[in-house]
């Protein structure tokens, strides 16, 4: 490994660590003033002032194997998700805005209420605490894969998958039992 590859891989874990606050808990509320992206790469947004109850998707990358696994059961009980009270259900990744419209776009090709939240920087999932390093395989850090459930701005359920390459308590039957 060269000097060079091993500063990056230092810098990238200490980014994570910097950038990552203690992991969230029931009981707080979720960063209102990270910005973050959905239609435009020049449009951010905050999730100040949200109302309801809403659940937000945590995924580690769009376009990966269990990523591109796990929002499809999300887009298809989206109905059974707003029977129960869901307001929005917020996809979130550590990605560009582009690469989360065309994520969006082949999952959903007919369209979807579901909304695919680009936090380019990961300053709403590193304010969470949910960040991790996952520079060997994605290239930086990235999002765990979580589920939070929030009443308002208010988290009332915090789900986090202990092995973020596998789906075993963020799927969305799992969820809606919670609910």
């Amino acid at each position: 490994m060269s000097l060079l590859s091993s500063t990056i891989q230092t810098a990238h874990a200490a980014v994570t660590s910097l950038l990552s606050a203690a992991e969230v808990k029931p009981g707080s509320t979720i960063p209102t003033s990270a910005l973050v992206k959905e239609d435009s790469s020049t449009e951010t947004f905050t999730f100040e002032g949200l109302t309801g109850k809403n659940v937000f998707v945590g995924v580690p990358g769009a376009f990966t194997g269990t990523c591109s696994a796990q929002v499809p059961g999300y887009i298809n009980a989206y109905e059974k998700f707003t029977a129960k009270g869901v307001r929005n259900v917020y996809v979130v990744a550590v990605n560009d805005v582009f690469v989360m419209k065309a994520w969006k776009a082949q999952l959903a090709n007919g369209g979807t209420p579901i909304k695919f939240i680009a936090d380019d920087e990961g300053a709403f999932v590193g304010a969470l605490g949910l960040l991790f390093d996952a520079s060997p395989l994605l290239g930086g850090p990235r999002s765990k894969r979580f589920v939070l459930i929030t009443e308002g701005t208010q988290i009332t359920h915090v789900v986090v998958e202990p092995v973020p390459s596998e789906l075993t308590v963020c799927a969305a039957d799992k969820i809606l039992a919670l609910l």
